[in-house]
């Protein structure tokens, strides 16, 4: 039975294969024949209590003009995935606070999100080195 992997993340259309390593992380997966599932944050929706996406199922390979082929577009709820990952870039803004809940939600209906969706949001990566003084140089926000 296949794993199936879900990534929400920037437009895969723009990335750079060469250094990407979300991109990294979907070749490994597909190394291990997991199914894979492409989400962008506006693919997200929640139905009835329930988390869907509308999810691109991809293969994709180290080919610098087409890394990336879409096997299948479907809208499925997050709960049929075996576990999910958030890497969408910065900025931290309301839509990417708005998917933590959504996939906090996902979370307690059974789907292992790798990556807490509370910690994403109380860690924030720009200001989290504030609670560690002593290895930080002075700063001002």
């Amino acid at each position: 039975m296949k794993i199936k992997f879900g990534m929400v993340m920037d437009s895969i259309d723009h990335i750079n294969i060469q250094k990407d390593t979300s991109f990294a992380m979907l070749l490994e997966a597909q190394v291990r024949n997991w199914e894979l599932h492409y989400i962008q944050l506006g693919d997200l929706f929640l139905r009835k209590g329930k988390v869907y996406a509308h999810s691109l199922q991809i293969q994709v390979q180290r080919n610098a003009k087409a890394w990336y082929q879409v096997i299948a577009r479907q809208t499925i709820a997050l709960e049929s995935l075996d576990s999910i990952i958030m890497r969408k870039d910065p900025p931290v803004d309301q839509e990417y606070i708005y998917a933590t809940y959504l996939l906090e939600q996902a979370e307690r209906q059974g789907v292992y999100v790798i990556n807490k969706p509370q910690s994403l949001r109380d860690a924030n990566e720009k200001l989290f080195t504030a609670w560690f003084p002593e290895c930080c140089a002075d700063t001002l926000v």
